[in-house]
């Protein structure tokens, strides 16, 4: 099936029960116990930190979106994270690529450590760092790719193999490029993540996560750990996302086509020396994402000359919200030095080449002409 009619016709088109051409949403907490002799697991729905009818729909929904066993939503991307690495165990080692979103790393480094759970940081660009960096306790592979915020591309086929070769958990965040660019699990991967307060959500208007593993048996694990924590969304939020995911096409096909035509308009920028954007010729890696995703998606990041012309362009653009955050109808420009990156330190972020003058752009469904005018003059 086209994977724009599979947003729609997931199994999720209309309520069983009155014909609604939608999911309904279930505003409860607790159902009705049919046999009080039984219990818990007796029946489908119990409570609603176990399992939920509208929470239910949203699972099989990504589930099925991104080719996966089993989905498990949360109440934020960072929920589904720390839920998913809570499948770890104390004296258990992580390597992580060291691009991967700032938050995740800031809770192996901090949260998780303090837990006994050891983490490397690897440049996974290239796979023979993975292969290095293998100790006998380590237990997991948790990638990213395109990488937060320079865009860097790494060979998920050739990581996952490794991963599988030594017997590894390897973990995906695909929240850049969500189910409808990438599927990270066809490429091997045991579990996918996601920030749905993204792309998925669509709207700036919903914190979500989800999970998906590829075995049923990995999804009986991680479901012990969503129902023990709790870190579960309400309905409503799980509702928005639902229908978020019904214009996921529309918006992604939209917002990359605007992000190509900006990206290269940057490149003759006076005042712009760097551009990040897999669409590019250029791009390092670029080769390697058109191999495992269909599109070059909506997210690009640039780098001023100066530090001031950074700063000056957060203060004068009119078009692009200066905030955290990505992936909703209206374009948003962040600073990942004092956002997404924040808990790295000033000397990996300068190695990295997370700099003062690199801007961070989430473009959304203005156009494209109207959004270049203003970044000029912004830029000038």
């Amino acid at each position: 099936m086209n994977k724009g009619t599979e947003l729609i016709h997931n199994g999720h088109e209309t309520d069983p029960l009155t014909g609604a051409l939608g999911v309904t949403i279930y505003q409860t907490s607790t159902f009705l116990r049919k046999d009080i002799s039984k219990g818990p697991g007796s029946q489908e729905f119990d409570y609603s930190r176990g399992g939920h009818p509208t929470r239910q729909a949203l699972e099989e929904i990504i589930a099925t979106l991104e080719g996966g066993a089993k989905g498990y939503a949360f109440g934020s991307g960072m929920a589904a994270i720390s839920s998913v690495l809570g499948l770890l165990s104390a004296g258990d080692h992580v390597i992580a690529a060291e691009e991967v979103y700032g938050g995740s790393i800031f809770i192996l480094n901090n949260f998780y450590k303090r837990m006994g759970i050891e983490t490397t940081l690897v440049d996974s660009g290239n796979p023979a760092n993975i292969r290095a960096a293998i100790r006998p306790n380590t237990r997991a592979l948790y990638l990213e790719t395109p990488s937060n915020p320079l865009l860097k591309i790494t060979d998920l086929a050739a990581c996952l193999a490794i991963a599988r070769e030594a017997g590894l958990l390897s973990i995906v965040d695909n929240t850049f490029m969500t189910p409808y660019l990438q599927q990270p699990i066809k490429l091997g991967a045991d579990i996918v993540v996601h920030s749905a307060t993204k792309f998925l959500g669509g709207h700036s208007d919903v914190v979500l996560g989800l999970a998906v593993t590829r075995t049923e048996e990995l999804g009986e694990k991680l479901h012990v750990v969503q129902n023990s924590f709790g870190a579960i969304p309400g309905p409503w939020d799980e509702w928005l996302v639902i229908r978020g995911i019904k214009t996921l096409k529309v918006r992604l096909e939209t917002q990359q086509s605007s992000a190509q035509q900006i990206a290269e308009w940057l490149l003759t920028h006076k005042n712009v020396s760097n551009v990040y954007y897999p669409g590019l010729s250029g791009h390092p890696g670029r080769e390697i994402h058109q191999g495992q995703a269909s599109g070059p998606g909506a997210m690009l990041s640039f780098k001023t000359k100066t530090v001031e012309q950074a700063l000056r362009f957060y203060e004068k653009v009119q078009l692009a919200a200066a905030a955290p955050s990505l992936g909703g109808v209206e374009t948003i420009a962040s600073r990942p030095v004092t956002m997404s990156n924040i808990a790295t330190s000033a000397a990996d972020r300068e190695r990295l080449g997370i700099t003062d003058t690199l801007i961070r752009l989430a473009i959304g469904l203005e156009g494209a002409e109207d959004l270049i005018a203003d970044f000029d003059q912004a830029l000038a």
